[in-house]
């Protein structure tokens, strides 16, 4: 290679510049794969020429024959080769058969796998989780998963080891060069074809004669239709009867008439009825009428209420809602048994969604209609208290099943409402009063206090500023407890509401039992509001006394000691 250290040299650059005409006319580059012709046998290499390099590569001989090419080591024949390296560092020329087979096999089964058509390969041995197939063609090996073998179990794959057959390539890693196949899947397409031509046969609407149940599942159940196809009729298409599981209505072995309502020609599924093939008996709603009562016979027994039946097929839903007038959580499993005919009333009809909603309670008297005719609104009666929890009692009038609200704030008007809720107790007998009646809700509000007179009527002919006498019940820091004359009820004024003076508003000037006149600040009856205060009477007396008096000595003698200095400001204002 002396040639190429002396570039300067005009016969050195002659010789790279044919050398690399020669190269370019037949593609020699490194990584590419090119055919090279036997030009000299030993007894263990093989010469190879290939036009355009400057050496002929060697092959080991073995190698040859290791790929099952001894056929092919004859002067003349052709073997392709990977070039690997145009020169190595001894300047020669590198080049790989097996290399070269593996990447042309690899090219193939890459064009297979893009075109999705079958290779040909052999089981040549077992391995863990499956099988080691090679490529007939290039005897490339490829994986078989153990569940790719067959579309059913086998416990002996021997008489598939090195039988030429078909697989399906199914995965292919051309970074790590792995490949993996399948004979599942050839096997399945062979029986798809013939299944395709068997649901081909079939269209909407066809019926099927004598096809045979074979199994049940949740949600249907399985035919075989003349030994070569299963058709699935689901659970809804048993039967126009409310049905949880075929088993209520067929057995393995029976045979029925189908009806065709669906053919999947991709999925290769054939959908079938059996309640198709009789009269829809909805047909006959028109038959009923909203708000009559019917006879019905109880189906099924769930959580939420009952499924009926009006006639064979004309499934309704009794909900737990519809069963009583008065119990809210009553169980239609404790109430009714299987196959017992009751009475219903219909209250809706939706043809479109094809529901059917009926109610029990409606075909029982409403406790609530004879409750406000025995008991109407306004009226006093005596009640029995059956409940109590922390806000409320519960009463309940003669033998009449339904219990009526009674609130502890309408127990009395004058103490405080925990309080007088704790003075009764369950078994007690109490005076009420009928307040509200409520029968779309299920309620009845009754009330204690409102039997008594009511201590707010005092008010009802008073106005703001009016001055009434009060007695003092009691003080504390924040100001007095007082209870108006002729009033059963006591009202707090505050302790800003004592005096204009700051000094003189004290609670402590009273110690209890004092009569004083204090004047209404605020009546609001209807939230039960009244605002006293001895502050607003002393500023309208002294106002009065102002308008009355007009000098400052006047006024010296009046109990306001602020009123001299007010007489004197409004002197000087004249």
């Amino acid at each position: 290679m002396e040639i190429y250290k002396d570039l300067s040299n005009p016969a050195s650059k002659e010789f790279e510049k044919l050398l690399n005409s020669q190269l370019s006319k037949v593609n020699i580059e490194e990584g590419n794969v090119i055919e090279g012709k036997i030009n000299k046998i030993t007894e263990k290499f093989v010469f190879l020429f290939i036009e355009g390099l400057k050496s002929e590569p060697v092959l080991d001989i073995n190698e040859l024959k290791s790929m099952g090419l001894q056929e092919k080591i004859k002067i003349g024949e052709t073997i392709p080769v990977l070039l690997e390296k145009i020169e190595d560092k001894n300047g020669e020329v590198l080049v790989s058969a097996s290399k070269a087979q593996k990447i042309k096999g690899w090219d193939k089964l890459v064009k297979a796998y893009e075109k999705n058509e079958p290779i040909m390969g052999k089981i040549t041995s077992k391995c863990k989780g499956g099988c080691i197939v090679e490529h007939i063609d290039t005897g490339s090996l490829m994986f078989l998963p153990g569940s790719q073998i067959s579309d059913k179990p086998l416990k002996d794959i021997s008489h598939l080891i090195n039988e030429p057959q078909k697989f399906a390539l199914i995965k292919l890693d051309k970074i790590r060069g792995n490949a993996c196949v399948s004979r599942k899947e050839i096997i399945s397409s062979f029986k798809r074809e013939d299944k395709a031509q068997i649901v081909a046969k079939y269209k909407i609407g066809d019926i099927i004669k004598d096809a045979e149940v074979k199994g049940f599942s949740n949600f249907g159940c399985f035919f075989n239709v003349k030994g070569e196809l299963d058709v699935l009729v689901h659970l809804q298409e048993l039967s126009y009867s409310r049905v949880d599981h075929p088993e209520q209505v067929l057995e393995i072995g029976q045979k029925a008439d189908l009806k065709v309502i669906s053919v999947d020609n991709e999925k290769l599924q054939v959908g079938c009825s059996i309640k198709q093939l009789s009269p829809d008996p909805f047909e006959h709603i028109d038959n009923y009428e909203l708000n009559k009562i019917y006879k019905a016979k109880v189906m099924k027994l769930t959580e939420f209420g009952a499924f009926c039946e009006l006639e064979p097929g004309l499934t309704t839903l009794l909900h737990t809602s519809e069963l009583s007038w008065t119990k809210k959580n009553v169980s239609a499993k404790k109430m009714f048994k299987i196959n017992q005919e009751i009475n219903v009333v219909i209250q809706e009809i939706d043809k479109e969604k094809r529901r059917v909603a009926v109610s029990y309670r409606l075909t029982q008297e409403n406790p609530f209609k004879t409750f406000s005719d025995r008991f109407p609104i306004d009226t006093v009666h005596e009640a029995e208290i059956v409940n109590k929890n922390e806000y409320a009692l519960f009463v309940k009038f003669d033998d009449i099943d339904i219990e009526a609200f009674l609130h502890s704030n309408d127990l009395t008007y004058l103490n405080n409402a925990e309080d007088e809720l704790s003075k009764y107790k369950k078994g007690d007998k109490i005076k009420v009063k009928v307040l509200e009646i409520k029968a779309s809700e299920q309620k009845i509000r009754v009330g204690h206090r409102q039997t008594q007179k009511d201590p707010m009527d005092f008010f009802n002919e008073k106005k703001k500023n009016q001055t009434i006498t009060v007695k003092v019940i009691s003080t504390d820091n924040k100001g007095i407890m007082v209870r108006p004359e002729d009033c059963e009820m006591d009202f707090h004024i505050k302790k800003s509401e004592i005096a204009i003076n700051a000094a003189d508003a004290r609670p402590s000037r009273w110690t209890g039992g004092e009569k004083l006149d204090v004047a209404i600040k605020d009546i609001q009856l209807d939230k039960r509001k009244i605002t006293l205060s001895i502050k607003l009477l002393e500023e309208i007396e002294k106002k009065e006394a102002l308008e009355k008096y007009g000098s400052e000595g006047s006024g010296k003698n009046l109990p306001f000691s602020s009123l001299s200095d007010d007489l004197k400001k409004k002197e000087e204002e004249k």
